[in-house]
């Protein structure tokens, strides 16, 4: 896959812009929280998760924990689904499950039942790039960017140590 400027829709400065913003919005919505959890899907939801945990650690009093989640993004009945570290208890706890791209929420709706069972307080959805285009029940709660794109096109997001950035392919 060829990346350039013309497909580019989001470069380093304006991901840390949407980062930020939505930091401010989970702060706003859980403000009367003492601790939230972070539940970043691994890889680029997790890097995501890091990101949004260290700008709400800036502008808030929350105390605020990150899970790594890892499962099989094409098969995940058919894998286990990881969490790390390993959950004791979120009994009472908001958990914010973080992607980088909502595209059919086929991946959050698997991720979703990791956490079903763990009597959490609250639910919500944080992702960086919304398309539309969801073919299961799922909705971003925090959205940095919403797009409307057709089917045949996709967004790559790039989430390197010498580049950050977002394309249209």
């Amino acid at each position: 896959m060829v990346f350039t400027l013309e497909n580019r829709i989001l470069d380093h400065h304006q991901i840390l812009q949407k980062i930020k913003r939505m930091a401010f919005e989970i702060y706003e919505h859980n403000f009367e929280e003492k601790q939230l959890v972070l539940a970043g899907i691994h890889e680029n939801g997790y890097f995501l998760a890091q990101l949004l945990a260290q700008e709400l650690r800036a502008i808030s009093p929350l105390e605020v924990s990150l899970l790594k989640v890892t499962l099989h993004k094409t098969e995940p009945l058919t894998h286990d689904l990881a969490i790390s570290p390993a959950l004791s208890s979120l009994t009472n706890t908001t958990v914010v499950l973080v992607d980088d791209v909502l595209n059919t929420g086929k991946t959050l709706a698997y991720t979703l039942r990791a956490f079903l069972d763990k009597d959490c307080k609250k639910l919500e959805i944080a992702t960086l790039i919304n398309r539309h285009h969801t073919l299961y029940p799922i909705s971003s709660t925090y959205t940095g960017y919403s797009l409307a794109t057709t089917l045949r096109e996709h967004i790559r997001v790039v989430l390197a140590e010498q580049e950050w950035n977002a394309y249209l392919l």
